[in-house]
């Protein structure tokens, strides 16, 4: 939830002067090593701050001149001859940026690995430590915003390092070490941590401080002009105007011109994208940054550094984590550090002047610390081989290259994982077996089927084995890829020569070149009822419910089950079950219209009318199974048991005048004994009892089909159907099944009555019970 303005503008000021003094000295180094005029960084950071942060839906990404453009920039500058001819692509490439945010392309961003984007943080991180620790101590050959493995200066990241051994300067190197102390003290001291001024601000006033004071010890200690803030200076702000550069019209007659206009907008936007996913992450409010409006506010942004002399502008890693750090909770702080960088380089560029490298170099290296936590590559390992090594990848490569090729190294590579995953896995596969005993391999494509699928679908259909069926399933797939089509097209023609038969769903409508056709029987038919036998029957039951259970439905047509239910009826089985609603027969058992008689009273008891649609069912009409199934939480049950035990009548109690036949039919389950200790039991025992009487009673019902129906004993006794019970469990959705002696007795005394003689038959109880008597 956003805090009012008025709460957060303290906080936000005050991130907005520590992403100032961070920004200068990047601004200058960034210009420096893309062979720029130093002014355009500087333009650039005031652009990025002001219009774009004013423009951008993010609260805490700040926009400036990116290391990671120094190449381009440096390379396009070099190529086109002069700066102003620079500018003209820099403008171009503004409005193509505003032309891709119109067009949408900002969802790119979602399709980054989070791995990559994690990799880029620790990589930044790490370049940040590498990279500051010349400047702290007072090595600044390189300038302070070049983030490249290879450097201007013909060196590189670690000979860089190793010089400054050799060579640094003792009063940069006791300012630098001194400001980094105090930013480790400034997080472990918990007074100091929860402070409202940020540790950067006290960091740049001691680098200050101790230059003042080392000036006065000789010249030993001195440092010299490098090792400052070097702001170009003007005599008054109308003089200042003569650091602006303006593009060279002429230059867009040039083809030249818009391919560094395309490269720049492509390489600007993806880095974009790239940092605002990523900073993102490291925001504690985990705010989201919408990407098309980023891009909109780059291009405007870029189109102004084109006409007025910056660089091209991005939104910057570094600068957005010192925001973060820093405590920004809006926007403001991005454009009140552009407002504050406009006016002290308009105003006192002296006092920027007098700031030591060394002291903005401990702030970056703690910001390099702390994104290059070793927590997150533990996280990485323990997400398996493809996570970590896209990660790693990307680290390695950005560290000894520089970010943009690093960050498409590592795409590159999350990719290759990404492929060698879909091959193995991705599309869904089931065995289904149907009712007529087919067995049919179903694939289910995915939403979204590009050409990444069809390494693995083509290794899919190649393994199907001589005489097989396959059935293609379209029908949750909004995309197939053309060279998809095709190939399931050639399966198709070629799938007569190897037997297979080939069933396709979800086809017709979206692509004409394939029909939909199933090739096996999804529903009972004569021929298939004919052959079936009790067991078999029993077994499919046995099937669908483990199916429904893990949600693996057999696949069926339902135009096809309609027009087959109105040629005729075969049914499999008759079952006899409850009326409540939480047990659905079809459902329960994955059936398909005319499967199955479903005969449901409740409390799945007997009488003769019921007897009667049994008996049609096996007789007649040739079902092979009869299953009475009853249910935990029986209602039915609970209310015969209430009833009972309590001495009241079904009038008395529901007011309904033709329940009192069914109850007493279920009440025959119940001994009348087990009532007078009812009230003594737990819930659970109450519940565990309730359910055993609904057992009891299938068992009973079970037992009455055979005594009242001559027909349906015969039929048992000649092995043409059998009788099962069943106990659906309303939790699991699991179905017990069992059958009794062919007598179809009940045993005398089962676990609960055993119980409950137990119970009755405990000393303890038995004094309990003889106090009250």
């Amino acid at each position: 939830m956003n805090q009012p303005f008025t709460k957060t503008l303290p906080a936000d000021l005050l991130a907005g002067v520590v992403v100032f003094l961070i920004a200068l000295p990047l601004c200058l180094g960034i210009a420096l090593a893309s062979n720029a005029p130093l002014y355009s960084g500087i333009l650039a950071g005031v652009i990025g701050g002001i219009i774009v942060g004013t423009i951008s839906g993010s609260s805490t990404s700040v926009s400036g001149p990116a290391a990671g453009l120094t190449a381009v920039v440096a390379a396009q500058i070099h190529s086109l001859g002069s700066f102003e001819a620079f500018l003209a692509a820099v403008l171009l490439a503004g409005v193509i940026q505003i032309l891709m945010s119109l067009a949408k392309l900002g969802f790119l961003a979602a399709f980054f690995p989070s791995s990559v984007i994690k990799g880029l943080l620790w990589a930044i991180g790490v370049i940040l430590i590498l990279k500051q620790i010349p400047h702290v101590l007072g090595h600044d050959s390189d300038p302070i915003g070049n983030k490249s493995f290879l450097q201007t200066n013909h060196e590189n990241t670690f000979s860089e390092l190793f010089k400054t051994i050799f060579d640094f300067s003792p009063g940069s190197a006791v300012i630098g070490l001194s400001c980094v102390c105090l930013m480790l003290v400034w997080d472990k001291l918990k007074f100091l941590k929860n402070s409202k001024i940020p540790a950067p601000i006290i960091v740049i006033a001691l680098g200050v401080l101790l230059n003042y004071f080392l000036d006065k010890q000789g010249d030993h200690w001195m440092l010299d002009p490098s090792h400052f803030v070097q702001v170009p200076v003007a005599n008054s702000i109308r003089d200042s105007l003569r650091f602006m550069t303006f593009p060279d019209i002429n230059a867009f007659y040039s083809s030249a011109v818009y391919i560094a206009g395309v490269t720049i907008a492509l390489v600007a936007s993806l880095e974009t994208l790239l940092n605002i996913e990523a900073v993102d992450k490291i925001d504690p409010r985990q705010t989201v940054t919408p990407p098309n409006r980023e891009l909109l506010a780059q291009g405007v942004g870029n189109i102004l550094s084109g006409l007025v002399g910056a660089l091209p502008i991005t939104s910057v890693i570094v600068r957005s984590s010192v925001n973060i750090n820093a405590g920004a909770k809006s926007k403001v702080s991005t454009i009140w550090h552009g407002i504050i960088l406009l006016a002290s380089v308009l105003l006192v560029p002296d006092w920027l002047n007098k700031i030591p490298l060394a002291a903005l170099a401990a702030i970056l290296l703690i910001t390099g610390l702390k994104l290059s936590n070793p927590k997150i590559v533990m996280q990485m390992w323990r997400e398996g081989k493809n996570q970590f090594l896209p990660f790693m990848i990307t680290v390695i490569a950005i560290i000894f290259s520089d970010l943009l090729i690093g960050v498409l190294i590592g795409l590159g590579v999350a990719i290759c994982f990404i492929l060698h995953s879909n091959i193995r896995r991705p599309i869904k596969k089931t065995i289904e077996k149907h009712t007529a005993g087919d067995e049919v391999l179903h694939i289910e494509l995915p939403n979204q089927v590009s050409f990444f699928n069809k390494a693995s679908l083509e290794n899919t259909l190649k393994n199907i084995p001589h005489g097989g069926h396959v059935l293609i399933d379209a029908r949750n797939t909004d995309y197939i890829d053309p060279d998809i089509l095709d190939l399931i097209v050639d399966f198709q023609s070629g799938s007569n020569s190897q037997k297979i038969v080939v069933s396709l769903s979800g086809f017709k409508d979206k692509y004409p070149q394939l029909e939909d056709r199933i090739n096996y029987v999804d529903f009972t038919t004569k021929e298939s009822q004919t052959n079936m036998t009790p067991e078999g029957v029993l077994k499919i039951f046995q099937d669908g419910n483990l199916r429904f259970r893990e949600g693996l439905r057999l696949t069926r047509d339902i135009d096809r089950q309609l027009l087959g239910a109105s040629i005729g009826q075969y049914p499999m089985a008759v079952v006899l079950s409850c009326i409540d609603s939480r047990s659905p027969v079809e459902l329960i058992f994955d059936l398909s219209i005319g499967d199955i008689f479903s005969v449901r009273i409740a409390g799945n008891v007997v009488s003769r009318k019921v007897l009667g649609s049994i008996e049609y069912s096996c007789a007649v009409a040739g079902a092979k199974l009869v299953l009475v199934m009853g249910h935990t939480s029986c209602g039915a049950v609970k209310a015969s048991v209430d009833f009972l035990c309590n001495r009241q009548t079904v009038a008395e109690a529901t007011g309904c005048a033709n329940l009192d036949s069914l109850i007493w039919e279920i009440q025959k389950s119940i001994n009348h004994k087990e009532c007078k200790h009812i009230k003594d039991w737990s819930e659970g025992q109450k519940e565990d009892y309730l359910n055993d009487v609904a057992y009891r009673n299938v068992l009973h019902t079970m037992a009455k089909i055979r005594k009242n129906s001559s027909t349906l004993d015969g039929l048992v006794k000649r092995g043409k159907i059998a009788i099962v019970g069943g106990m659906y469990n309303i939790s699991t959705a699991n179905v017990s099944f069992f059958q009794t002696h062919d007598s179809g007795t009940l045993d005398s005394e089962n676990k609960y009555t055993a119980m409950i003689n137990k119970f009755i038959k405990n000393d303890a109880v038995k004094k309990f019970f003889k106090m009250f008597s």
